[in-house]
């Protein structure tokens, strides 16, 4: 039988703005099953990146359940989810977020370290070395192009073998090819660690190397639009 690994039911998120209240989700649904890759498309303004922002306790639902791994998300303080998200995710965004100051091997160490790792720079030197940064380890990131900081992001993002992996628009910043080498080293990654992976994205083409696409409309899943990217 399918483990469920992460469940939405009926979320809805409102926020304010200077123009009044506004609804970004209206009553999500959604069974996410261990070792599953979504891809999440849909127009801008659609709610992609806010679902992904809940799925990941970064959001927090105006209304419904979320639940991840067992644990209500909607009953989590920001500290508990905080844990949370250093012992079972990986997140990676569009504008790669690296600490400036730090090197390519120490911006992947230091979350391991937080999550009391004891060989966090050993498994950073694996991971950067998995993504073909090996012999930038020593680099910071204004010494890196956008493609090898992406990498970077996603040595991170993976170096502590995370249940579940959320990617927001990894290539949004990048051109085209660069953008093709990351998502193949994202979907090595996944493959390697037997990760589940959400990816939110603009592209078509990419989310059908997921085995599921999901897509939304106005806040809400598009049924007609939702099948499995194989078929």
């Amino acid at each position: 039988m399918t483990e469920t690994i992460l469940s939405l039911a009926d979320v809805y998120l409102s926020l304010d703005s200077n123009a009044g209240r506004v609804d970004i989700l209206n009553g999500i649904t959604l069974d996410v099953a261990r070792g599953d890759s979504i891809g999440l498309i849909g127009p801008s303004g659609s709610g992609k990146s806010s679902l992904l922002m809940i799925m990941g306790g970064l959001e927090r639902a105006t209304s419904g359940k979320v639940n991840v791994l067992g644990h209500d998300f909607t009953a989590l303080g920001e500290d508990a989810l905080a844990r949370f998200r250093r012992q079972h995710m990986g997140v990676v965004f569009q504008s790669f977020h690296l600490i400036a100051t730090m090197t390519a091997l120490e911006n992947v160490a230091t979350p391991l370290e937080l999550a009391g790792k004891k060989d966090a720079f050993q498994l950073a030197e694996t991971e950067l070395a998995a993504v073909g940064l090996a012999d930038r380890a020593g680099h910071y990131p204004s010494q890196m192009s956008g493609g090898e900081q992406q990498r970077v992001a996603l040595a991170r993002a993976a170096a502590s073998h995370p249940d579940i992996l959320l990617a927001d628009e990894p290539t949004g910043n990048l051109d085209e090819t660069t953008g093709n080498t990351i998502m193949d080293l994202l979907f090595d990654l996944r493959k390697r660690h037997g990760t589940t992976l959400i990816l939110v994205t603009h592209s078509r083409s990419l989310a059908a190397r997921c085995n599921r696409v999901v897509r939304l409309r106005d806040g809400v899943i598009d049924t007609s639009d939702t099948a499995k990217a194989a078929e």
